[in-house]
């Protein structure tokens, strides 16, 4: 399939033919630039950041239909500028690890039952221990991965000698919800990977051109990076020209089959016997069905409200416009607590209200209903701000193998008591039924765990095949957390696709990872702390009912700008107000 200048008028391809020399004439120049001169870089982005970081939140939030005394504007604050700031950080500090000759893989690490290597990631600092509050990370290397070669596989792109090193041009495909996901992915081609980066916006996200532009001008002012908007069009012209080396895509599976193959809708066998159309190196995060498996036990009344809290944070976070969104819970159907569960999670919901703001989320909503057998819709008053299918009753498989990127919820239940069975048939469900590998969650009691044996749930969980696997917490804090790998359980190819293929984010520069494991605490300040549990938040701050989230979203990026200990008091005091 070729793109002609028929669909991308004159002006427009002068335009990009500009940023296209521009970028390959400094490819070979980034790549052999020394790695300490990206320090410098980072502290000019974080200047720049904090200085329009109110005008990006409040745009964001206007285009959402979130109003700005809304505490919901904590969403934008947390998953932009403080994700984006925060990356810098972690960047700053691995760079600087390698400026100073020291070892960035000097981390605690561990062997699993099977061999396999894990690396704590995080938390690394302690800032980390403060902020994160109890949340810790894991990430699980690959089998050829241990302890005497770990260091092969750390900034592998920085062991060629500088003056061997060859630059490429490649294209970064923005996401349109999230607005920290396209720098995030521009990232990880020029600092991973050595390469220059056309970013082309999705056009959902075109309102942030202008502070995109001011905020990565230390790239672009090099020559390194140019940012673009434009429609489908803009797009197809830009995956094919010949100065474009590798694509990176953030967004849907049918975009990235498109690319491929020239078609949207193109099943394995289609693939198979038709020949790829761009063969270029594509890399991609394509989201999945995601599942929150409940795991039944001795559940307080204080338990069923915090976790439901928490699950309908998977569900509704941006109005539920995820890839990493809760779409399948997986719940006990004997169990005692399930009707007060769902009960609890359905009261939050009400609660919401919510901007249908993503486009062609009405007819994705419509096709959900339409292969639902029982529906419940969970109305604030005035619109249906969730819907919840019940799949014990379904038919076909529609909901297993379509991501709805809506605020629709699928509940699937298991009828198996004994809480070793149970989470063995979840995940294997998960595995074979669900469309997708990025992020799953769990949601145990500490004591459930001990029932069933701290090795023996690790066991379990290692046949997860998930990219992201959170335990008692959401997978999406892997997003957060920019020294995660993000991306797919390894081992999706082009005639199969799912969740796609690669990592971004990834600032340790850890390569052959598996997935990362995230575990945050079972209950919250004060209930943790008379079950030995570190956590000094009583509701985390990107929760859907945390009231202080906007102000607490302002005060972390404040603090990642620069880091003080007289900030502190301000995040908890208004923490603990949440």
């Amino acid at each position: 399939m070729s793109i002609g200048k028929n669909q991308v008028n004159d002006d427009d391809i002068l335009r990009l033919k500009k940023m296209l020399t521009v970028l390959d004439e400094q490819k070979h120049i980034w790549a052999k630039t020394p790695s300490d001169n990206h320090i410098e870089i980072f502290e000019k982005i974080k200047k720049n950041l904090m200085h329009i970081s109110k005008d990006w939140v409040s745009l964001a939030a206007k285009h959402k239909g979130i109003s700005v005394s809304d505490s919901l504007v904590g969403e934008e604050w947390i998953s932009g500028p403080y994700a984006l700031m925060s990356a810098c950080n972690a960047f700053i500090k691995t760079f600087t690890d390698l400026k100073n000759k020291d070892s960035i893989i000097n981390l605690k690490t561990r062997e699993l039952d099977n061999g396999q290597l894990s690396v704590n990631v995080a938390p690394s600092s302690i800032w980390d221990r403060l902020i994160l509050s109890g949340v810790t990370a894991e990430v699980w290397m690959q089998p050829e991965v241990n302890r005497n070669n770990l260091n092969n596989y750390v900034a592998k792109h920085l062991k060629t000698p500088i003056s061997e090193r060859m630059g490429k041009v490649a294209l970064v495909l923005g996401a349109g919800n999230i607005s920290s996901i396209a720098p995030l992915d521009c990232f990880q081609k020029l600092f991973l990977e050595n390469q220059v980066v056309l970013l082309k916006l999705n056009p959902v996200n075109d309102y942030l051109f202008e502070h995109l532009n001011f905020v990565l001008d230390p790239l672009i002012s090099i020559g390194v990076l140019q940012i673009t908007k434009g429609d489908g069009k803009i797009g197809q012209y830009l995956t094919q020209h010949k100065l474009i080396e590798e694509i990176h895509i953030t967004g849907s599976s049918k975009t990235h089959n498109k690319i491929v193959w020239g078609h949207e809708n193109i099943n394995v066998k289609e693939k198979k016997e038709n020949s790829i159309i761009n063969s270029k190196r594509i890399t991609s995060e394509l989201g999945a069905v995601c599942p929150t498996i409940v795991v039944p036990g001795p559940w307080s009344n204080a338990d069923i409200q915090y976790q439901a809290d928490n699950i309908a944070t998977q569900k509704m976070h941006n109005a539920g416009y995820n890839c990493i969104a809760c779409q399948i819970l997986i719940l006990p159907k004997k169990w005692e607590c399930k009707t007060k569960l769902l009960n609890s999670l359905k009261g939050i919901l009400q609660k919401t209200n919510r901007v249908d703001y993503y486009p062609g989320s009405k007819e994705r909503l419509k096709e959900f209903r339409d292969n639902s057998y029982e529906l419940t819709p969970i109305n604030n008053g005035s619109i249906d701000v969730c819907i919840i299918n019940d799949l014990k009753s379904e038919t076909n498989d529609w909901h297993e193998l379509n991501e709805v990127f809506a605020p629709a919820l699928s509940v699937y239940e298991i009828e198996q008591e004994d809480p070793t069975i149970y989470l063995k048939k979840a995940i294997s469900y998960s595995n074979k039924k669900l469309y997708g590998t990025l992020g799953a969650n769990i949601i145990i009691h500490p004591r459930t765990i001990r029932k069933i044996g701290q090795e023996n749930f690790e066991k379990i969980i290692q046949e997860l095949r998930y990219g992201t696997i959170a335990i008692n917490g959401w997978s999406a804090l892997g997003f957060l957390l920019s020294q995660c790998p993000w991306g797919a359980f390894p081992g999706h190819t082009l005639e199969d696709i799912q969740s796609g293929i690669g990592t971004v984010h990834n600032t340790l520069m850890l390569s052959n990872t598996q997935r990362s494991i995230i575990k945050a605490p079972w209950r919250p300040f004060p209930r943790g702390v008379f079950s030995g549990q570190f956590s000094m938040l009583p509701k985390p701050p990107w929760f859907i009912s945390n009231k202080r989230q906007d102000k607490i979203g302002l005060l972390l990026t404040s603090f990642e700008y620069k880091r003080s200990w007289l900030k502190i008091p301000r995040i908890f005091v208004n923490a603990l107000l949440g």
